[in-house]
């Protein structure tokens, strides 16, 4: 990086030195922890969830979402006896001052799913000065002055995009000239790509991770040649096509007022209209319906449209226009039975005459999962699931003829059955999970930058860190998950013998 960048840190303070760091343990040691952590914007706790799973021990959690913060207490805080409860933060903004020291106790690892706010691009400064404003600033307040040994980041994949990439350099020189040596390729990473033996789950849920090991500001500014601690691939052989939804769901005779997730009767008949139609090309045709949204309110001959009309429209909505008319052309006499056969089809509302079909050779639209979206009903292979969001797009899985619950979805990001949501509000807890880490993802990432810095950091973290069990999950999965992957890896290994 360029020296001539102004400085925004103390540049008398000592270097990094692991002695120090290793003294800095050894006085925690009356804590029977292995190492202290702080959680920031912690959600209900996914980072909570992987770093005591290594033998780590709170000592400091800031969240403001009310709802959220009482997820958190009742399952991770309460439940521990009082000496041993980390100190309760509501607003992050109020602990890290411009002009005085930060008000959060020592700890080893500050791990943070920070929101992506926008960094101003109206200043010429870069690094500290320009983080001002945002979130991440009192993120940095708190490394400059605790310095701990290691800090994990996560954040949306679109905070490393083309788009944000003045942000995102903003980031990596502000954490190296706090003195944490990081990798200007972010680490992007889904708990899909794992096993379920490691902690994977079956959600396609891409993150971007900052991993950073506090070496200094001379080294962290010197050392900028580092690779990404982890690639964005399926982990040891894993085959992403083998995850199954079920393994995540619970026996529907064990969910308490089942018929709040069971689907409408408007929205089964929906399904069982498409259904009809899917059914009809299969027996028709022989074949699955395309990739592109349908929308069924354009069904007209090709030679129907109106050049000058698509002319004006842009590229991606003629394009759908076009494909839909010669779906039209090439299918009328099934589409014609099949309106015959469905005349409510006509009284649907608008999205419901759209139908998106990625499930490929499904054979039926109950067997995929789905999504109610405001632009049509979206049909997926019963493989793994999109990612939670935090808004109310919940899965459905067609088989069930539900919705997800709270639970499941919480076990999608893999949380143990034990998380509880007790005397919340649906809407409330399936804005958390949507909002929250994965612990499978989180955990193979730190692990893998603990594991490489090794050298770099205190010999009590390593070790905690190293000698726990590889899979953090728990029983977020159903014991099929591991005898399915047990099972394909005897077949492969038998075939490569």
């Amino acid at each position: 990086m360029n020296d001539a960048l102004p400085l925004h840190f103390n540049q008398s303070a000592p270097k990094f030195d692991k002695a120090v760091a290793s003294a800095k343990l050894a006085g925690m040691a009356k804590d029977s922890a292995a190492f202290r952590y702080a959680d920031l914007f912690a959600g209900i706790g996914g980072f909570h969830a992987m770093l005591d799973h290594a033998g780590g021990r709170c000592v400091y959690v800031s969240e403001i979402d009310r709802e959220a913060r009482q997820t958190y207490l009742r399952n991770w805080v309460e439940p521990l006896p009082e000496s041993r409860r980390p100190v309760i933060n509501t607003d992050i903004t109020m602990a890290t001052p411009d002009d005085g020291p930060v008000d959060v106790p020592a700890f080893d690892v500050l791990a943070a799913g920070f929101p992506c706010q926008p960094f101003s691009k109206s200043g010429r400064q870069r690094g500290m000065d320009e983080a001002r404003g945002t979130l991440f600033w009192n993120i940095a307040r708190i490394l400059e002055d605790r310095t701990p040994a290691v800090v994990l980041l996560e954040n949306v994949r679109n905070i490393a995009g083309p788009r944000h990439t003045h942000e995102w350099d903003v980031i990596i020189q502000t954490l190296r000239e706090i003195g944490y040596r990081v990798s200007s390729t972010p680490s992007v990473f889904s708990p899909h790509f794992l096993p379920p033996s490691l902690g994977g789950t079956p959600q396609v849920r891409d993150r971007v991770f900052i991993l950073g090991t506090y070496v200094g500001r001379e080294r962290a500014l010197s050392e900028t040649d580092v690779s990404p601690t982890v690639v964005r691939a399926p982990v040891e052989g894993w085959n992403v096509h083998d995850w199954n939804a079920e393994w995540i769901l619970d026996d529907d005779s064990s969910i308490e007022d089942l018929s709040r997730y069971q689907l409408t009767a408007d929205e089964t008949t929906w399904v069982e209209v498409w259904d009809d139609l899917v059914q009809r090309m299969w027996s028709a045709r022989g074949v699955r319906l395309p990739g592109f949204p349908l929308w069924a309110d354009s069904w007209i001959p090709e030679r129907g449209l109106d050049p000058f009309m698509l002319e004006a429209l842009p590229r991606w909505k003629s394009q759908i226009l076009i494909k839909n008319a010669r779906f039209y052309d090439e299918h009328r006499d099934v589409i014609r039975d099949w309106k015959r056969a469905n005349p409510t089809f006509a009284t649907f509302p608008e999205s419901r005459r759209k139908l998106e079909w990625q499930a490929q050779d499904t054979g039926s639209l109950w067997g995929t999962v789905m999504h109610f979206r405001p632009s049509g009903i979206r049909a997926k292979a019963p493989t793994y699931l999109p990612a939670l969001v935090a808004i109310t797009q919940t899965s459905v899985i067609g088989s069930r003829r539900r919705r997800l619950t709270p639970h499941e979805a919480a076990r999608l990001q893999g949380f143990s059955r034990t998380l509880s949501f007790t005397g919340q509000r649906d809407s409330a807890s399936y804005k958390q999970v949507g909002n929250g880490v994965a612990v499978g993802a989180a955990w193979h990432v730190f692990r893998t930058h603990v594991e490489r810095d090794a050298s770099d950091l205190p010999r009590r973290l390593v070790r905690a860190v190293l000698n726990a069990p590889l899979n953090p999950t728990g029983d977020a999965l159903a014991n099929e998950a591991m005898a399915h992957e047990a099972k394909s890896a005897a077949v492969t290994q038998t075939v490569a013998s």
